[in-house]
């Protein structure tokens, strides 16, 4: 029997580069993306997979990616894990269109278009499986992550459309909701905060100050999982036979989740401040 394929894209570091390995290791023929020349030599050298360039803010990149994938696959793709991201912070008010477009681009609109591209080979297969690597804020919002907050918010939506719709197809979708997990990913979006946001001009300058210190100190390192939390949940997605809607990460997505079923909206807003 061949190896399944399975596409996982943001593997430079983190949940992405440990899910590649880890499914490597089971047997799966993956195909691993990053952006940097640099991350694509050592996916290839260190995990002996194959390595394919992607930048989710540019649709012909995503384009390509699909292609390439399908032809380093012999025209099969077992699944595909939408994994790459990154957050923006920054109080609503000091967001502008242009950077809530790009948190969308990077963050939905290529995750969609990915999908769009490779689902219909999963159904002349008649199988396949989608994981949509979302977050505990896709569930809650928190302040000062309105834009990544929504983007996640739209994943959900959008992928509970989809798995209604795919009933019968063959092809299941899941959702992975992580919670803190001990990558580079709060350390990316610090710096991607300095760059696009103007602390000194705004209102939230004494609020940002603070966070800003509480992002370099590091936060909820108590709760914190290593990636391969993540990377477990997505073989559970992937190869059992029926794979849940939902897989939640850390205790604060489980505690997250509870609370919105249960608890007041006031609740619910003075937990995401504490997280």
């Amino acid at each position: 029997m061949a190896s399944r394929t399975i596409l996982i894209t943001g593997c430079s570091s983190g949940i992405g580069l440990t899910s590649a390995r880890m499914m490597s290791a089971r047997g799966w023929h993956v195909i691993a993306t990053a952006r940097k020349d640099t991350d694509l030599a050592m996916l290839r050298a260190d995990l002996k997979v194959d390595a394919v360039h992607l930048e989710l803010a540019d649709p012909t990149s995503v384009a390509a990616c699909a292609d390439r994938a399908l032809s380093l696959s012999g025209g099969r793709i077992d699944a595909l894990f939408n994994n790459a991201a990154y957050g923006q912070a920054g109080a609503v008010e000091d967001l502008g269109v242009n950077l809530l477009r790009r948190q969308f681009e990077v963050n939905l609109f290529a995750q969609h278009e990915l999908i769009r591209r490779l689902l219909p080979v999963m159904r002349r297969q008649g199988h396949g499986r989608i994981v949509q690597c979302s977050s505990v804020l896709g569930l809650v919002a928190a302040p000062m992550r309105g834009a990544y907050c929504a983007s996640k918010f739209a994943m959900e939506g959008l992928t509970d459309s989809m798995r209604i719709e795919l009933a019968g197809s063959g092809v299941h979708i899941s959702l992975i909701e992580p919670g803190p997990i001990r990558t580079r990913f709060v350390e990316n979006a610090l710096a991607n905060f300095l760059k696009t946001i103007d602390i000194n001009g705004s209102v939230h300058r004494a609020a940002y100050e603070a966070r800003v210190e509480r992002m370099k100190l590091g936060r909820n390192e108590i709760f914190k999982l290593e990636p391969e939390a993540v990377a477990e949940k997505l073989v559970h997605a992937v190869e059992s036979p029926r794979p849940k809607k939902r897989y939640y990460v850390t205790k604060p997505t489980y505690f997250a989740a509870a609370l919105k079923r249960v608890a007041p909206q006031s609740t619910i807003d003075w937990f995401v401040q504490k997280m």
